[in-house]
């Protein structure tokens, strides 16, 4: 059994920070989101989409040294958006944070990878976070921050033909074990069955659409728009952070990071095309308790259930992040789609 945190937010996972820095206007619409876990989190990744725009993913191998990073960016801007990790590592850094390199404190390099999504054509060309968004976003980091829909790394997202954006959501295991996430929304793919008007998976307060806006939205179904207009070339990609209070390997991380696509592609339809850059990094800041030792008795029971509701929390945060969501221009909102959906 579980139920959500007290925020149902990734923030309630302890050691964890998130902050959002977007710009939303008549030119641009992107933006950074950065979890932070400044005292270090073992961490994994897990890629799946043939078009992954990645930092520092490498470096989560679990035969490869480093064993703790500092925080995770995730951002718009395609490629180009990566430069947001440079703010955040400089945050971090001037702040003593990082693997420590020199005889003093202040020489540490602080580890940071980070995933992009493809908004570019939700502005104007050449509008796209830089190293400023991702400090931003470090400076405006909080133990509270819940925000939803059309902020940080989602301010420029789209989900097949409605609005994505930012989601968040957390559950508390029988144990006292919690586990959060935070997704950025921008998939080929859909987060709506066309068919009824209602999320791939079921959603609270939410009730069947009224048939006229059904048979509306699934004249929508399939074509791209964009900020103003049809395009040709879809937006794309979800990213996400999966976390736990837990303390975990490695290994037992990458497992976390699996399990965080599988809630991706039961609430995205479908997903990890070639177009798509689907990534989910998985934390474990065991600020709480620990795993039996590989082997011992429970140890994969314990996991499993635990990545168990990783697929769960990943799932809930991406229908919230589209529930959230606002209309930019042409592109329309799931609210706005389906009026007669919210209960």
């Amino acid at each position: 059994m579980t139920w959500p945190g007290a925020l149902d937010a990734i923030v309630d996972v302890g050691g964890v920070r998130v902050g959002h820095e977007q710009r939303l206007d008549e030119h641009w619409a992107t933006g950074t989101s950065v979890v932070l876990v400044p005292e270090g989190a073992t961490a994994a990744v897990d890629v799946r989409g043939g078009g992954p725009g990645t930092r520092e993913t490498d470096v989560l191998e679990p035969s490869h040294l480093v064993q703790k990073v500092h925080g995770i960016v995730l951002t718009g801007g395609s490629a180009y958006g990566l430069a947001a990790a440079d703010g955040v590592m400089r945050w971090l850094g001037d702040r003593g944070h990082g693997v420590r390199v020199g005889p003093d404190p202040k020489h540490v390099v602080p580890v940071v990878p980070g995933a992009v999504i493809f908004d570019v054509p939700m502005g104007d060309w050449g509008n796209r976070p830089d190293a400023g968004f991702g400090h931003r976003a470090c400076e405006n980091a909080s133990r509270t921050d819940t925000r939803e829909g059309n902020v940080g790394a989602g301010t420029g997202a789209v989900v097949g033909t409605v609005k994505g954006g930012i989601g968040t959501a957390s559950a508390v295991l029988d144990d006292g074990t919690t586990v959060g996430a935070l997704v950025a929304v921008n998939a080929a793919g859909s987060a709506i069955d066309p068919d009824t008007g209602r999320p791939w998976i079921p959603t609270a307060g939410l009730r069947a659409p009224d048939p006229a806006e059904v048979e509306a939205g699934r004249q929508l179904f399939g074509k791209r728009q964009g900020r103003h207009g049809p395009i040709d070339r879809p937006l794309n990609t979800t990213i996400g952070v999966v976390a736990t209070d837990l303390e975990l390997s490695k290994a037992e991380c990458r497992r976390l990071a699996v399990a965080a696509q599988d809630g991706l592609a039961r609430a995205v339809r479908p997903a990890h095309l070639l177009v798509d850059g689907d990534t989910m990094f998985a934390l474990a800041t065991g600020t709480g308790a620990a795993l039996p030792a590989p082997g011992e008795q429970g140890w994969a029971a314990r996991l499993d259930a635990v990545c168990a509701v990783a697929a769960d929390v990943v799932a809930r945060a991406i229908v919230r992040g589209v529930l959230a969501a606002e209309p930019v221009d042409e592109v329309t909102s799931y609210t706005r789609l389906y009026p007669s959906a919210r209960e």
